[in-house]
């Protein structure tokens, strides 16, 4: 026990073997540190393996204090599952795991916490490192050589790459709401920039390898969180990439990209894909593509709601996780060989139903086409007798489109799409789509999201010079963006735009109404505030760190005009929604 010549150090407490900051070389012979919790008995066991940015060391409750009350206020049952003094943010608790048989392995991420080298986040370069950690791992003594990995967000992004490069000991994986396609699903939604990465890296500073002193230390070891030396400003500045420069200077989908976007040819492992109805901006559709498109003949997707972070922690979520890794790395005969592939929490306007379904979208699925008409600003099945064209300022609230009240409890879960004639004073135009629902008095429902407590239904962008389609991916309730040339607009001629609206969840009540607003900018919440918002690390106003406004992409003299949208005659505006029909007992 104590530490080693290479400052690794064993700990032995709570029925675990804990060795901390266990150093091995990545193939270009940077030092990599991982952190390992065992079985107390010496053993080869299935390695469960994360790899990410946020500081292998760093205590969830410290460092994410307003997240970590939040969960365990609306989920008490968390505290009865271990101590919670090993739970660190995004990833799973080591204590459940090793009672359960499993090694947990924590590797820091280059350039991040006790990992050297130079920091570059979301990078082809962390996906080898990924790919050497999982090789190093499988190889240890303690590990059977079955490797899985788990993870939210950063942790999930970074597994659908590398499980495209195919570790050899790579056996399984859960991505839980995390990116694939790191162009379309989080840095530019439909062509315009996303600035989540602006608000984001600022934060990631005090978890760089060497912040040293100046960070925090692990209740666990005691050792700085970032890092064993503490360099200078300047040193640390050199020390990382400048993402948000690189991002910029590509606001097409070019070579730049290349590898940071998952290749579902190559993802062939089993997998549990865990997406959030509410994750509009980075959280749910690469969990949705992965199912729908990824080449594994043993995968299964989940969709629930609220925060993140959360029920990656419950009972239900950590339930989920182990039935799926004790059959998939374990081979135990558990019963989930016959789940069904779709595992969903139905969202209503007071929580969720839990179903099970066979495929994605829903085989049962009535797709509903509604029309838009600009003269009456109603949307319905019947397509309007008379052409009609509204004006909006891209700078205003846009247009809202509303159905009449439901006249029954309708069922909105899947891909929605919408398809608007649209025309600009400019050369160019952003569309900002936003999929709401209003009760019978006329408020708005709004819901607890991702990462905001005041999502609504759904969302989705597009760039007008970004609308041409790459016809061989495009499915009707799916356009998909080729992103590549940018194609201006003549102003004042009416162009078709195919809008993707990421999936949703909704069981809209009897006399409650469904509108679409369109409009020039990001959806902003005019309510007041659900008591939830406090827990969140960004402005809770509906869209949290997933906003556009870089003035660099989006220069008043293009964006800020007036926008046109048709309806009726040759230019039928439309929405796609993926009506459910009620189930018979």
């Amino acid at each position: 026990m104590g530490q080693a010549v290479d400052g690794s150090e064993t700990i032995e407490r709570d029925g675990m073997r804990i060795l901390i900051d266990v150093p091995f070389p990545a193939r270009d012979g940077t030092t990599l540190r991982a952190d390992v919790y065992l079985p107390a008995a010496s053993g080869r066991y299935p390695t469960i393996l994360s790899y990410g940015c946020y500081a292998k060391g760093q205590s969830f409750q410290q460092a994410y204090a307003g997240q970590w009350d939040r969960m365990v206020e609306d989920f008490p049952a968390i505290h009865d599952m271990s101590s919670n003094v090993y739970q660190s943010w995004e990833l799973t608790d080591p204590e459940i795991w090793t009672r359960a048989g499993y090694a947990v392995v924590r590797v820091d991420s280059r350039g991040s916490g006790s990992s050297e080298g130079v920091q570059d986040v979301f990078s082809y370069r962390e996906a080898l490192d990924y790919y050497d950690s999982i090789e190093w791992a499988a190889a240890q003594p303690w590990s059977s050589g079955r490797v899985g990995l788990l993870g939210i967000s950063y942790y999930a992004v970074n597994q659908w790459m590398v499980a495209s490069l195919q570790p050899p000991h790579l056996a399984a994986m859960i991505p839980w709401e995390g990116a694939a396609d790191s162009y379309r699903d989080m840095y530019y939604h439909g062509g315009i920039r996303c600035q989540f990465l602006d608000a984001w890296l600022p934060r990631q500073l005090p978890m760089q390898y060497g912040y040293g002193d100046r960070g925090r230390k692990s209740i666990v070891s005691g050792r700085n969180v970032a890092g064993a030396v503490t360099l200078s400003d300047d040193e640390l500045a050199a020390n990382r990439t400048d993402k948000v420069a690189m991002i910029k200077a590509h606001p097409t989908d070019d070579e730049s990209y290349d590898g940071i976007a998952a290749d579902w040819s190559k993802i062939t492992i089993p997998f549990l894909s865990a997406g959030n109805w509410g994750g509009a901006g980075l959280h749910l559709r690469g969990n949705v593509e992965a199912f729908a498109q990824a080449a594994s003949t043993q995968k299964w997707l989940e969709i629930h709601g609220m925060e993140h972070w959360s029920h990656f922690y419950t009972p239900y979520g950590v339930g989920l996780q182990k039935r799926f890794f004790d059959h998939v790395l374990k081979g135990e005969a558990n019963g989930w060989d016959r789940q069904k592939p779709v595992i969903l929490q139905i969202r209503t306007v007071d929580g969720f139903v839990e179903r099970h379904e066979d495929a994605w979208p829903l085989p049962r699925t009535q797709w509903t086409e509604h029309y838009l008409d600009c003269g009456s600003h109603f949307m319905s099945t019947a397509r309007p007798a008379v052409a009609a064209a509204k004006t909006f300022d891209a700078t205003g609230p846009g247009l809202t489109f509303e159905t009449v009240a439901m006249t029954q409890d309708t069922e909105i879960t899947g891909p929605v799409a919408a398809t608007l004639y649209v025309s600009s004073d400019t050369i160019d135009v952003d569309l900002f789509v936003m999929l709401r629902l209003f009760d019978p008095d006329g408020r708005e429902v709004v819901f607890r999201a991702a990462m905001d407590a005041h999502a609504p239904v759904a969302q989705g962008w597009l760039r007008g010079s970004h609308r041409k389609l790459d016809d061989k991916k495009s499915l009707p309730y799916r356009p998909y963006h080729v992103h590549d040339t940018p194609e201006p607009l003549t102003p004042h001629q009416v162009y078709r735009m195919d809008v993707e609206i990421w999936p949703t969840s909704i069981v809209v009540p009897k006399g409650y109404r469904l509108a679409l607003t369109v409009k020039g900018s990001d959806y902003v919440y005019a309510g007041s505030s659900h008591p939830a918002a406090s827990c969140h690390r960004y402005p809770s106003r509906g869209c949290g760190p997933f906003l556009h406004n870089d003035p660099d992409d989006r220069p008043a003299s293009v964006f800020a005009g007036k926008t046109t949208i048709y309806s009726g005659a040759a230019h039928a505006s439309k929405l796609l929604l993926p009506v459910i029909p009620t189930l018979k007992a």
